[in-house]
Formats: C-alpha cells, sequence, structure tokens
C-alpha cells in the first residue's frame, strides 16, 4: 500500500500520480482522513492503556479496605481500553481499505496517458524483408507440425493449443537458453506454485481493476497465476531479508493462466493470446535506491536475448494511464511481427518500488539497524508467446524456418525446421 508518511508529507505527489494514471484523485483526501481517524483512535487506545497499567500499580499498592473501590473502578477502564481497542482496529481496517485503493506513485518522468501515450526509447535491429509473401505464425506453425489450435478448443476450449514436435521442443529450448543466462547473471531458479492464497494475490496487486482476469477456485479460496512474479513476490513475504550484499534475484519457471477478460475479437489467431502459456519471470528484491538502475540491467538482459534471436524490436516506456497498480515504471519490448505489419508485446519489466514489499511485510535493514520495506521488480525473460516472432522472422518460401543460431545448441544442433507432410494432420 501506500506510505503513510509520505500520503501525510506530501499528498499533492501522490495526487499528481493518480491523475497521470487517470484515477481518482479524491481517494487521496478519503485516505488522509482515515489516517487521521486511524491515529486519534490508536492515541486514545495508548493513553487508556497507559492509565489502566497505572491504575493497575494503585490497586496493588492499596489497602484491604480501598481496594473493592479501586477494582470497580479497574473494570471500568478495562471495559474503556477493550472498547477502545475496538474502535482503533476498526479504524486500522478502514484506512487499509481505502489505501489499497491508490495505485503505486509514478516514478518522474513516466509519460501521461493511456495506451497510446507510450515513448519509444530505442528500435533495435532491421525488419525483416522477404521477396515473397510471408505467412503468419500460425499456418507455419502447421506446417511444421508444431502448433496444433483445432484439438487445443476440442480439449479445452478456444485460446488453448497444443504444442508439439519441433514447437515443444522450440519452447523448452527457449526457456532453456533463457534460464542459462539467468543462471550467468546470479538468478536463483524456482519452479513455483501456480495457485496461491488471496492474501498473495492481493498482496502483488492482482486483485484490483483487473481481478475480472485472474481465474479463482472458490472451493479453495485459491488463484491460478498469470505469471510467477506473484508466488516470487510471496516468496519472502513477513520477513527481513539480507539486500545489504547486493539484489536478490529469482528466475520463476511457471505455467501461466489468464482469462483475457475483455479481449474478445482480439488477436483470437494462433498463439499470441492464450489462456494458459509458459513463461520464465525475473523477480528482483533490492535496496530502493538501486531500483532505477537494476530496472534498466533487467533491461539489457532481456535484449541480449531478443538480439541473439535475431529479432527486430523497439523497446518503450509505457504510459502511466497503462501501467498496472502496482508498477511505478514498466518498460516493454515489442517485437516486430511481419504478417501483422506491427509490432507486439514480447516482454513487460516493471519497477514496483516499495509497493508489493508494503502490502507484503518484506523488508530489509537499513544501515541505521532499522527495518524498511523492500523494493521488488519483475521482467519476463522468456514466453511461449516468443515462438510468434521467431517463427514469422525466420521463415523461408517453403515454409521452413532457419533456427537463430543461439537455440540450435538446445535443439540438437538442428538448423532449419522443415515442413512435414500433411503439416498438423486433421
Amino acid at each position: 500500500m501506500i506510505d503513510p508518511v509520505l500520503l501525510r508529507n506530501d499528498p499533492e505527489a501522490v495526487k499528481r500520480s493518480q491523475r497521470a494514471r487517470g484515477n481518482d484523485e479524491a481517494v487521496v483526501d478519503e485516505a488522509l482522513a482515515a489516517d487521521a481517524s486511524r491515529r486519534a483512535a490508536l492515541g486514545e487506545f495508548e493513553s487508556l492503556r497507559a492509565e489502566q497499567n497505572e491504575f493497575g500499580k494503585q490497586v496493588k499498592a492499596a489497602s484491604k479496605e480501598e481496594k473493592p473501590e479501586l477494582i470497580k473502578r479497574a473494570q471500568q477502564l478495562a471495559a474503556s481500553v477493550k472498547a477502545a481497542d475496538a474502535r482503533a482496529k476498526a479504524a486500522e481496517a478502514e484506512f487499509e481499505a481505502v489505501s489499497l485503493r491508490i495505485e503505486n506513485l509514478v516514478i518522474e518522468g513516466v509519460p501521461s496517458g493511456g495506451e497510446e501515450n507510450f515513448i519509444t526509447l530505442r528500435e533495435v535491429g532491421e525488419r525483416p524483408d522477404f521477396d515473397f509473401e510471408p505467412r503468419d505464425h500460425l499456418e507455419l506453425g502447421e506446417m511444421l507440425g508444431a502448433i496444433d489450435m483445432e484439438r487445443g478448443a476440442k480439449v479445452s476450449g478456444a485460446r488453448f493449443y497444443f504444442l508439439r514436435g519441433v514447437g515443444a521442443r522450440l519452447e523448452l529450448a527457449l526457456m532453456n537458453l533463457a534460464l542459462d543466462r539467468a543462471l550467468h547473471h546470479g538468478f536463483t531458479p524456482l519452479i513455483t506454485p501456480t495457485l496461491v492464497k488471496p492474501e498473495i494475490m492481493q498482496g502483488t496487486g492482482f486483485l484490483g481493476e483487473h481481478a475480472d482476469e485472474v481465474y479463482h477456485l472458490p472451493a479453495q479460496d485459491l488463484f491460478l497465476t498469470g505469471t510467477s512474479e506473484v508466488a516470487l513476490a510471496g516468496y519472502h513475504a513477513d520477513e527481513i531479508i539480507d539486500v545489504a550484499s547486493g539484489p536478490i534475484r529469482y528466475a520463476g519457471w511457471s505455467t501461466c493462466y489468464r482469462s483475457e477478460a475483455g479481449s474478445h475479437g482480439k488477436d483470437t489467431r494462433g498463439i499470441l493470446r492464450v489462456h494458459q502459456f509458459n513463461k520464465l519471470e525475473m523477480f528482483v528484491y533490492t535496496d530502493p535506491a538501486e531500483a532505477e538502475a537494476e530496472h534498466d540491467r533487467l533491461v539489457g538482459w532481456q535484449e541480449e536475448i531478443l538480439q541473439a534471436l535475431g529479432l527486430h524490436y523497439r523497446v518503450i516506456d509505457v504510459a502511466a494511464g497503462d501501467l498496472g497498480s502496482s508498477a511505478a515504471r514498466k518498460f516493454d519490448i515489442e517485437a516486430w511481427v511481419p504478417t501483422q505489419d506491427a509490432y507486439r508485446e514480447l516482454t513487460s519489466t516493471s519497477n514496483c518500488t516499495t509497493y508489493q514489499s508494503r502490502r507484503l511485510s518484506t523488508r530489509y535493514r537499513t544501515e541505521s539497524g532499522k527495518t524498511a520495506a523492500v523494493a521488488t521488480l519483475n521482467g519476463t525473460l522468456a514466453t511461449t508467446r516468443w515462438i510468434v516472432a521467431i517463427l514469422e522472422t525466420h521463415q523461408q518460401a517453403d515454409g521452413s524456418v532457419i533456427v537463430p543460431e543461439a537455440l540450435r545448441p538446445y535443439l540438437g544442433g538442428l538448423d532449419v525446421l522443415t515442413p512435414i507432410a500433411g503439416g498438423v494432420s486433421r
């Protein structure tokens, strides 16, 4: 949640952030009022409790004759303390409920506006140029016997699929390439749970306005995660961790689930926007002073892999109104998809500052010895969607696909994916 000290000391900064996101700034005044009520109720409780403790000493020291009347007064005081405690807890709950509605403060310099108001930071590589009519990734995938959407729909419904043959091998190759790069950069690999408790999902900021995109199992009251970021953010919940010697970096490998609510009719062909996919996610805990530098490092490591895969891409600074509730800044990397004549997102990398760690009570010790909220960051290092750009970028006229050199060791040295007779058989 929002830092209450910042809220009290600089409410205008919080309001500016709300405006940049296109959110209601009136909630800031509500939170200020709730904070004042909370502090007043807590002050009343602590004052009464101190009086009770002092009065208890008088009771102990009183004579036998004096005690009955003092005990009667002590009982009245105890009832007052209990009532004040209840009021303080209610005020605390009210403040938490209101403050949870305030999204993370955007970092200065983040562009204002909505989805279309991003700023392009750089474009890298050259767009592929074909002397033939390029096929889209699904047609190529079917020719290669790599993607089977029809049977995915038969088994699970729309936007499900099978990766088969070289398609399955290609995804595993991507994930293992990314894992090796993550290990090289000091990440600890984790295979994470994909079902999490409500408080973990809430703590990461995924049960806000986009809660309808999350799958919920009501009988167990568990949520299917749309990214291993959720489990990785919860990994150190309610802990004090040591970031004095540098960031703690995890690479989480998991299957991800998204209902894609509100996206009906968009990108329904192929595997660009689906309900289930695999992903290797970078997640970092660090000193808040190091968060912005770490954010740049994460983007750099993503770019290393995309360049090794021979993809043309651009890096964009996402506008405030298009940020998730927990992100203070987000850089997306979008690869060029030839048949769509457009850039499509392959990675997102977010600096969540201390927003998630406050909600999940993940702290570190400062130089003074006091505890403070740690900063968290996350970013994609490989995912199923990358297959779209790889197939379309490296295709040849006969439907074969050149395997990027960086992937070949993970495919047994295979350098070309070749169409099979009949493709995906019907």
